[in-house]
């Protein structure tokens, strides 16, 4: 009855889904984590400029505050973030490739983050947690191919590649704890 409910709403613009609480114990004690360096400036996210093409879990006019470390979330907004990124990028044989590759791994993040929380057992949770290390490391990689490739876009390339970083950090200490934990 839920998928059914899903597909008839996918047509429009919001899609209504029940929150979930966290589901690991890093997760829960995430406000123990440390900020972060003093040198470094924190990544935000830039405003949408057009939130009627949006999807959220809310109505429209209804807003909900989420939690801050709320991974699903952060990938979701990191992917965003990435295609708004890609679609500055000049358009050219090889710049092509490096966009299909960059968007391709760093939605994907997301896309394996929310499918190892449905996980059926903990051993697929470890697996498909690594396909998050794995495509947060190659997401890095193109970053970095882009920045070399279009010297103009450097320092967005590089804002972007401090959120993969840190983004590869969290899913390879879950990775570990979960390998310990077996």
């Amino acid at each position: 009855m839920a998928r059914r409910r899903i597909r008839e709403t996918i047509g429009c613009a919001v899609i209504k889904m029940k929150r979930q609480a966290p589901t690991s114990k890093l997760q829960r004690s995430a406000k123990a984590q440390a900020p972060t360096g003093a040198g470094q400036e924190v990544f935000k996210y830039p405003a949408s400029t057009n939130d009627s093409f949006m999807l959220n879990d809310t109505d429209t006019g209804e807003s909900v505050v989420r939690h801050p470390f709320d991974l699903e979330e952060r990938t979701a907004q990191f992917g965003e973030a990435i295609i708004r990124f890609c679609k500055k990028i000049p358009r050219s044989p090889e710049n092509d490739r490096l966009i299909n590759q960059l968007v391709g791994c760093s939605t994907s993040i997301g896309a394996n983050y929310c499918e190892a929380n449905e996980g059926v057992s903990k051993k697929d949770f470890r697996n498909i947690i690594g396909y998050c290390v794995k495509e947060s490391k190659e997401t890095k990689f193109f970053l970095r191919m882009v920045a070399a490739s279009e010297p103009a876009l450097a320092d967005e390339a590089r804002k972007l590649y401090r959120e993969a970083k840190e983004l590869h950090l969290i899913f390879a200490t879950i990775f570990r704890k979960c390998t310990k934990q077996q």
